[in-house]
Parts: structure tokens; sequence; C-alpha cells
């Protein structure tokens, strides 16, 4: 299914145009999680879970994560909305660009490796 289609199939089934931007920062948690990095995933997680239908996309910024080297949070959350909302894509917040072979290290990185469905450039 091509990325236009994925998201007019969630905009359909959660009547909605809203896309969510997941940009963790360990300093701003509430609570106990305050200034803890090692709860990124759990952050976003929660974030996800509560608005699962009512997104058309989801939009994960991956420096907040390689600034805390959560790289791993970053995979298991994206592999963690494809199991919650499978019909709601991601788009990887990677504005990276650089010359042809190394673009395409990081067309592998967020496609193969997070297994995003689009990225911002």
């Amino acid at each position: 299914m091509t990325f236009t289609a994925q998201l007019a199939t969630a905009e359909s089934l959660n009547n909605s145009l809203l896309c969510i931007g997941l940009d963790p920062e360990p300093s701003k948690f509430p609570g106990a999680w305050k200034g803890d990095a090692s709860r990124i995933f759990d952050f976003c997680a929660a974030i996800v879970d509560a608005t699962k239908d009512l997104a058309i996309a989801f939009k994960p910024q991956i420096a907040y994560f390689a600034a805390h080297r959560a790289e791993d949070q970053l995979e298991a959350l994206i592999a963690h909305i494809h199991a919650v909302a499978p019909a709601v894509p991601v788009i990887l917040d990677a504005k990276r660009g650089d010359i042809g072979s190394t673009a395409q290290q990081y067309a592998s990185e967020a496609f193969e490796r997070y297994r995003a469905d689009a990225v911002t450039l």
C-alpha cells in the first residue's frame, strides 16, 4: 500500500487529520519519570496508546532518541505503533540529507532498521 493510501485509510478509519509528533525530552517528563531517558519508550508508548484511534500518523523525531542513545527505544516504539495501530503510518522525522551513497544508508536506517513508512527531508 502506498503512503498516500495509508494516510487515506487512517483518515477514514479515525475520522481525523491529526499527526502526532513524538519528541520526547526526558527533562520535561512528568512525575517520577522526569529526567529518566530510560523511560522514553514508556512515555511515547503511553501517548500512542491514548491516541491511536485519533491519529492519521505518528511522527517520532529521531534526534530526541539519538541524543539520549535511545535508538533501541525508537525501534521498539515503531514496532509498538505497528502492533497497536496497524492502520496508522509512521513518519520518521529524520531530516537527514547527504550525497547519494550516504543518503542510501540513511534510507536503509529509516525504512529497514526502524521500519518507518515515510520520512521528512
